[in-house]
């Protein structure tokens, strides 16, 4: 089973910066691709970006020109990085990422969240 473990998030003022960065641990024959969503109270969870192996990016429209999506395929890792941050950013950040495992079906893989606040 591969793992996804999240880092960074935490609490910025409105127009600053805030990166994340997210490791896939375990083996899988295919991990494509990986992305990032996001939950704000009241809400559901909604995609922000993916990323694929070939670094095919998609962004959700609140945060093009904002927020860039990264991977290391080497390192089985993804990153975040979110400029001009404000305050409807605020949520909590879940890592994505399509597993195809070796001997069983693909699945999707969910970070444990990392909360991200920004106050106006």
């Amino acid at each position: 089973q591969v793992q996804l473990v999240e880092s960074g998030g935490g609490l910025v003022q409105a127009g600053g910066s805030l990166s994340l960065s997210c490791v896939a641990s375990g083996i899988a024959l295919r991990i494509d691709p990986m992305g990032w969503y996001r939950q704000a109270p009241g809400k559901q969870r909604e995609l922000v970006a993916t990323i694929t192996r070939g670094d095919t990016t998609n962004y959700t429209d609140s945060v093009k020109g904002r927020f860039t999506i990264s991977r290391d395929n080497a390192k089985a890792t993804v990153y975040l990085q979110m400029n001009s941050l404000k305050p409807e950013d605020t949520a909590v950040y879940y890592c994505y990422a399509r597993i195809v495992p070796l001997y069983r079906n693909e699945y999707d893989s969910w970070g444990q969240g990392t909360q991200v606040t920004v106050s106006s």
